[in-house]
């Protein structure tokens, strides 16, 4: 990679290897771009702290389906020209679900094109038909949404009954001549249409229903976007997009997070654990002064005993490598919609330099400002499970402090990793009525077909048919992975990682603050005797809200 203009560049559209940290949960949110269920299941995803919203539609036959208004939603929010900053997704690639997004609206956009021509050929050329049509099915897609056991039934029978009337009307016109043929043709043309539109919908099923179930096999189904990728400089759609995609792949690099209250670090789950150890700087050799030292010192030393957590005496496994990184905590509110990036010559592609972390670090302890921390992170379970553990310290007057931190944020919610399920029913059987058998159902019913050949037209201006058929509106501050992530306590392995993860580090990062003090003078008894007494405590670690504070 490059870097051009402050954004990593990049070449064409990027697909996860296999074996690459987050590769489970940014496929399971890539499938809900292919998916073809109903765009109110999201709802089933919201948590506490992040919930989404689907918005009711004026007219139900422009209705999206889940795929539809995803895609939609994400492409927007994530790639938009005047879009809000964003949180970041860890143990998730996010540019590789933004793709996906683009590559199945590519394929709907391909088949909205062929549903178009057929709405003109047999639709909009035989008007008066066409309305009547789709009245009927709008009717019957009311009543059929009923609660009643019956009005499925009557929907069918609506429908049947129609279909009648309309063979009774070729059999017997009223009126002959020109406007008679054409009356027969208005009757027809749209039902032609409608049997040329299944075709052409089914195709389109079965390929986004190959891709939603490659992705959850784990057969890295590829994202195909060509429009991100200019063959010419003159193509400036294109380039956008690519700079767009390069933006988003930046912002998730940045070294700066936000801290809402209750929710806790946005993107890195709640605190679950905070342990502190707050003493006086007393000399050694009450002859001598302490040797003057920052918290920068302190925080230093800590990174490089992180560096050897993967290593230990045994040859059990234990820690993978994790990744070490000074973090930038903005304070937000807990119901805040947005969040503001720093700004200015201190920060280089959504980076906030060395000097400037250092210099926070060491001076904005007390009062207003963003605070310093340093973080040690473990993307496990192929990247359901991030564990992050905070360490910052302070000292003010003659009180040195550090305190550590636990984050978890656990698996996506169970909603993206569900396979596509064949569509059948249960009805009784003939004879052994008291018995009941599973019937086929087509991939593709008639009221599917109706719906999507009445919304192509449309999808010429997403604004009208977003106001016809509603959208999906999505949590803010918004980040991919935090939005629809689940407790990891649900898990008992998971939550078992996260816990087992705090007493080792915990030890080290006291160890290594021990060892700064006592070069620099410092009488380390009482840090010593807390240290001991927090290693013990931290032993019977459970999960609790460490930010809810009962006051």
């Amino acid at each position: 990679m490059t870097v051009d203009g402050g954004y990593a560049d990049f070449f064409g559209p990027q697909v996860p290897r296999t074996g690459d940290e987050g590769q489970t949960p940014t496929f399971a949110l890539a499938s809900a771009a292919y998916r073809d269920n109903e765009a109110k299941d999201i709802l089933q995803a919201n948590s506490e702290w992040h919930t989404s919203a689907v918005s009711a539609p004026k007219i139900a036959l422009f209705r999206p389906n889940l795929g539809e208004a995803f895609s939609r939603a994400v492409i927007d929010r994530m790639l938009g020209a005047e879009r809000k900053p964003l949180i970041q997704s860890f143990g998730t690639q996010p540019q590789v679900v933004v793709e996906h997004a683009l590559a199945a609206h590519r394929i709907r956009r391909e088949r909205d094109n062929w549903l178009s021509a057929v709405m003109v050929l047999c639709g909009l050329l035989f008007l008066p038909g066409l309305l009547v049509w789709l009245l009927v099915f709008q009717i019957r897609t009311t009543v059929a949404k009923r609660e009643d056991k019956r009005a499925g039934a009557l929907a069918t029978t609506l429908l049947v009954a129609v279909g009648a009337l309309a063979v009774l009307f070729l059999i017997r016109m009223p009126f002959g001549g020109f406007w008679g043929w054409y009356a027969r043709a208005a009757v027809v043309a749209p039902v032609v249409g409608w049997f040329w539109a299944k075709q052409i919908c089914e195709r389109t099923a079965r390929d986004l229903r190959e891709r939603w179930e490659g992705l959850l096999s784990g057969t890295s189904v590829g994202a195909k976007v060509p429009e991100a990728v200019p063959s010419s400089p003159g193509e400036k759609a294109a380039e956008q997009l690519r700079q767009s995609l390069a933006r988003l792949t930046a912002e998730q690099q940045s070294n700066s997070v936000f801290y809402a209250g209750p929710k806790g670090i946005l993107g890195m789950g709640t605190r679950w654990g905070s342990w502190q150890l707050a003493e006086d700087l007393v000399p050694a050799d009450p002859d001598r002064e302490i040797h003057p030292f920052r918290s920068w010192d302190v925080i230093r030393a800590v990174q490089d005993r992180l560096r050897m957590l993967e290593r230990g005496p045994l040859n059990t496994g234990g820690f993978p490598k994790p990744s070490i990184q000074h973090w930038i905590v903005t304070p937000i509110a807990e119901n805040a919609k947005e969040v503001s990036r720093p700004q200015g010559t201190d920060v280089e592609a959504y980076r906030v330099k060395t000097h400037a972390i250092q210099d926070i670090c060491n001076k904005q302890q007390f009062g207003a400002g963003d605070r310093h921390y340093l973080g040690v992170q473990w993307t496990l379970w192929d990247g359901q499970l991030v564990i992050t553990m905070l360490i910052t310290v302070t000292v003010l007057h003659e009180t040195l402090r550090i305190e550590v931190t636990g984050h978890a944020l656990g698996p996506v919610h169970s909603l993206f990793t569900t396979k596509p399920a064949a569509k059948e029913k249960e009805v009784q059987k003939s004879i052994k009525f008291w018995e009941t058998r599973k019937v086929k159902l087509p991939l593709v019913d008639a009221d599917e077909v109706v719906r999507l050949t009445a919304r192509a037209p449309l999808t010429w201006y997403p604004p009208l048919l977003n106001w016809l058929g509603g959208t999906l509106t999505l949590p803010e501050p918004f980040g991919l992975r935090h939005a629809w992530a689940d407790k990891p306590w649900r898990h008992r392995f998971m939550a078992d990682d996260a816990l087992r993860a705090a007493t080792p580090v915990l030890r080290v990062v006291h160890a290594a603050a021990i060892k700064v003090l006592e070069e620099n003078g410092v009488d380390t008894e009482k840090f010593g005797t807390r240290s001991s007494f927090l290693s013990t405590a931290v032993q019977d670690a459970a999960p609790r809200k460490a930010d809810v504070y009962d006051a």
